[in-house]
């Protein structure tokens, strides 16, 4: 019913930023609350960020605090997620995700449409 593409990863030095997009397609994401979450080599998929339907909350793992910045575009049915200061540690495949529910969540479980992902990597 949704479809989401990434965009946006690539190879970035320590302190470096980099901005991923997320575009939908097949449906309107205006009523979805939606996150990024992101996944390193041998480790479980983890929450980033989420935002929910009209932008007016976000949510941000601790690791991200005061670096990352989520927003949503529901007129051009994208999202984003701008990352600051990257560092090492933020190497990982990023996702997004929607989810039907009303509220956002920090649980990949709760989101039911997934973008294939986007790979960012940070040198130290």
């Amino acid at each position: 019913q949704v479809q989401l593409v990434e965009s946006g990863g690539g190879l970035v030095q320590a302190g470096g930023s980099l901005r991923l997009s997320c575009a939908a397609s097949g449906r309107p994401i205006s009523t979805y609350p939606m996150g990024w979450f992101r996944q390193a080599p041998g480790k479980e998929r983890e929450f980033v960020s989420y935002i929910n339907w009209s932008g007016g909350t976000t949510v941000y793992a601790d690791s991200v605090k005061g670096r990352f910045t989520i927003s949503r575009d529901n007129a051009k049915n994208t999202m984003y997620l701008q990352m600051n200061s990257l560092k090492p540690e933020d190497t990982a495949v990023y996702y997004c995700a929607a989810s039907r529910n009303l509220l956002g969540n920090r649980n990949p479980s709760q989101y039911h449409y997934w973008g294939q992902g986007t790979q960012v990597t940070v040198s130290s």
